[in-house]
């Protein structure tokens, strides 16, 4: 079995372009992954920008990923771009993780709009929300994002947060601990100790020691 850790960095389609917002709301600009072997250790890495169709790179997109219009104008668009993504794949049984799952639904969406002969079985058959799995593990209710759960872990990120290789790569180095129950627990115990319950007082007095005083007094 192989492992493969995605992330894809993503441009809003113009308001111009109407019905295809309705259909997507963004485009995939850039694919990073990393691929694991049988033993969770890395074996080989993909990465390409794409050239988005429904409008140019965004200023803040640019802020937020250091994505510019020039990186993307010689790249290929999805169709190619996510074709070679699937041929890295390959077939060998393989399974596919994201930290939450705006990955896979963004592919699902794209897939539809500009490829819609692609089976979606073979993303659906395959994807793992990772974020989810380690909020479970935790008891975590609220969903926790990529940077807090490598500090829980007393990890730095490793490269630049929104870059979607380093951003998979990290998330790869969670996936990796989280096969061994007895590592993750002795790293994370210091937040398993602070998400365990406080003893509660379990009597009236406890709770209000002047009602107590009171009840003794009639």
């Amino acid at each position: 079995m192989k492992h493969v850790v995605i992330d894809l960095e993503m441009n809003p389609v113009d308001r111009e372009h109407r019905e295809v917002r309705q259909r997507m709301r963004e485009e995939v600009i850039e694919f990073g992954a990393v691929r694991l072997g049988e033993n969770f250790q890395q074996e080989d890495t993909f990465q390409c920008y794409v050239r988005p169709e429904y409008g140019a790179i965004k200023k803040h997109i640019t802020r937020l990923t250091s994505i510019t219009q020039a990186m993307v104008d010689t790249a290929g668009v999805f169709v190619p771009s996510f074709q070679a993504f699937v041929d890295w794949v390959g077939d060998a049984p393989t399974t596919i993780y994201s930290w939450s799952m705006s990955d896979i639904k963004q592919l699902k969406s794209e897939c539809r709009v500009k490829l819609p002969a692609f089976d979606l079985a073979w993303l659906d058959s395959r994807w793992v929300d990772l974020q989810q799995a380690f909020d479970d593990r935790l008891g975590l209710h609220n969903n926790l994002a990529l940077k807090h759960a490598l500090g829980a872990m007393d990890k730095d990120f490793e490269g630049k947060q929104h870059t979607a290789l380093d951003d998979a790569i990290n998330t790869s180095a969670i996936l990796a601990l989280m096969q061994d129950d007895a590592k993750f627990r002795k790293t994370m115990q210091p937040v398993l100790d602070i998400l365990q319950p406080k003893e509660v007082a379990t009597s009236i007095g406890d709770l209000c020691p002047e009602l107590l005083k009171l009840s003794e007094e009639l």
